[in-house]
């Protein structure tokens, strides 16, 4: 049946067939699964990266593989495909302006214990910008802890390692010396996060679509939710930001990204800077 659908990858020149069929079944999947939105023009990402697990599980169509993962998937396996369908891009001080900001929100609250959330951990890159911008401001041992999620397994990994090369971008030469310890031998070229730094940070899977947000904890000071809610429509957005005001304190601020506009929920934020909100 699906051989009489629209093909979205030909045949000829792709390892594999991606019907239409089989795109929005996808589309409807990770919808479910994520609450990303996958937009029509996304049909040659869709078959980079699940090709590559179509090879290792060993299906030999992406019809098959769909109908196993509906029928009876572990969890791994929808884990699986729901890393292979999410974007992780990331630097260390990326959108530098905001850790200026949150420098002075730090020495405003450092009176009491703060609570951060990342919920976009990545790498790490954003996590241990964090950290270097809270030891720099109130020391190590500031009373200072920072929640950091991902839906990515793989990437959180990574990030949890605090392993890098030595050129990553956006550390100077200082926080470099202050704050990464350097590889030797096999290890030269690479550079891992400190003890003292990584022990601000806890690192755990957390999907934004779950409905136990009160495994998070108590309330939180700041979040950081950038470029996130872009691969969210719009009614899922609003679902994200509601649940991250009821887990923040008010007067908590939550960061976001250079695109993201959330000036129609002005009965849950205020703007209070560039692409800096305030709860209400």
């Amino acid at each position: 049946m699906n051989a009489a659908l629209p093909v979205l990858a030909n045949v000829a020149e792709q390892e594999f067939t991606l019907s239409a069929a089989d795109f929005e079944r996808i589309r409807q999947l990770i919808y479910q699964r994520a609450g990303i939105s996958l937009h029509a023009g996304k049909q040659a990402m869709v078959y980079s990266r699940l090709s590559r697990r179509l090879r290792e599980t060993g299906y030999r169509d992406f019809s098959s593989y769909l109908q196993a993962l509906e029928r009876g998937g572990s969890d791994q396996e929808w884990q699986e495909f729901i890393n292979c369908l999410t974007t992780n891009l990331t630097a260390f001080f990326r959108e530098e302006h905001h850790f200026h900001a949150l420098v002075e929100d730090l020495r405003a609250r450092a009176s009491k214990p703060i609570r951060i959330w990342c919920n976009a951990a990545s790498t790490g890159e954003e996590p241990y910008s964090l950290a270097m911008t809270v030891a720099e401001t109130l020391g190590a041992s500031a009373q200072v802890k920072i929640l950091c999620s991902d839906i990515d397994t793989k990437v959180l990994a990574t990030a949890s390692r605090g392993v890098y090369g030595a050129d990553a971008r956006g550390l100077s030469p200082e926080r470099l010396k202050r704050h990464f310890m350097r590889g030797t031998a096999k290890n030269e070229g690479f550079i891992r996060v400190k003890p003292e730094l990584s022990r601000l940070i806890e690192f755990r899977t957390f999907n934004l679509m779950s409905t136990s947000w009160s495994a998070l904890g108590d309330p939180f000071d700041i979040v950081f939710c950038r470029n996130v809610m872009i691969y969210f429509d719009n009614p899922t957005q609003r679902k994200v930001l509601e649940r991250t005001h009821a887990a923040m304190k008010p007067g908590g601020l939550l960061y976001v990204g250079h695109s993201e506009n959330f000036t129609d929920s002005r009965d849950l934020f205020r703007l209070r800077g560039k692409t800096i909100y305030e709860r209400v």
